[in-house]
């Protein structure tokens, strides 16, 4: 019978998210891809220090199913390394003791394709170009600012025992329908539309699989103490707009544990107090300044990413 990930979470991550490869990358954008597989080969036996999603990429693989102990998550190395290139980020995988066993190595062409393949319910690249394409075939995806973050990234405390990851509402986990609203007609024409229509679920967006996944580990967990992940939505909605939030997540069935609605205050100081591994948004400005405190993934999604 053939191995299938069926029943597993299944994300798909880019080396340059997973771990640090700031250097090498820079040789391969000034001296070309030649230097770049010359500079890697030579050092391919020297340990990769962590990128901004390893923390959560670490937490993840640790999951297991309380009754059967299996593992419940499964990583995917989605690299546009080719297999030569790609072997030093085996050996820091093997080095960093991560159960990662699966990659697809598609020599400098975006690996957008190959999502489908592995049933992937998100995918995490340093590269906005990769992001962009996986978003536009229906793919949960976000590129990982690797920044101001990077270093802090690397001392997240060891002792703790949940996985943390927060998510923007319109645009992310809902459709950026009312956010065109407020875009194209102000903020007062966009309260209104979100108070009339409270009763009537936005559609989805890009994340709402992938939150849908989560609620779905989390149900494994619901009769135990221990609940080893946590949610939050950090949206810049207020009252009255809140309620077409709360009832649409409703109306799917699927929930948050934490909720903030903070009415165009900087997320920052409340993604700093919940503190989670990964935050998403579709916003440039709002990712800016989250990843200077927090993990962060840009959803190039909806009217405010727009071309």
């Amino acid at each position: 019978m053939a191995v299938t990930l069926d029943g597993k979470l299944v994300i798909a991550i880019s080396s340059r998210a997973l771990f640090d490869l700031d250097e090498s990358n820079q040789i391969f954008e000034e001296k070309g891809e030649e230097e770049y597989t010359k500079f890697q080969i030579e050092h391919e036996d020297e340990l990769l220090s962590c990128g901004v999603a390893f923390p959560l990429i670490k937490r993840l693989l640790a999951l297991r199913d309380p009754k059967t102990k299996q593992n419940m998550v499964e990583i995917i190395l989605i690299s546009k390394n080719d297999p030569n290139t790609g072997l030093r980020v085996f050996n820091s995988i093997e080095q960093h003791c991560l159960t990662i066993t699966r990659a697809a190595f598609t020599r400098g062409r975006s690996p957008y394709k190959y999502l489908k393949a592995f049933n992937a319910d998100l995918f995490l690249s340093a590269n906005p170009e990769d992001v962009k394409l996986a978003l536009q075939n229906g793919y949960a995806s976000a590129t990982i600012f690797t920044g101001d973050y990077l270093k802090k990234s690397e001392k997240m405390d060891e002792t703790m025992d949940e996985i943390r990851i927060a998510f923007d509402g319109d645009a992310v986990i809902f459709s950026d329908e009312a956010e065109r609203i407020n875009v194209e007609m102000g903020l007062e024409e966009f309260k209104k539309n979100e108070a009339e229509k409270s009763e009537i679920p936005l559609t989805p967006g890009p994340f709402k699989g992938f939150l849908t996944a989560l609620n779905k580990l989390q149900d494994t967990y619901k009769h135990y103490d221990k609940r080893p992940i946590r949610t939050a939505l950090v949206t810049a909605r207020n009252a009255p707009a809140h309620k077409r939030a709360i009832k649409t997540l409703r109306a799917w069935g699927i929930g948050v544990d934490e909720a903030f609605f903070l009415g165009g205050l900087d997320k920052a100081s409340i993604l700093e107090s919940f503190d989670p591994h990964i935050f998403f948004d579709d916003q440039h400005t709002y990712c800016l300044n989250a990843s200077k405190v927090v993990p962060t993934g840009h959803v190039p999604s909806g009217v405010k990413n727009d071309e």
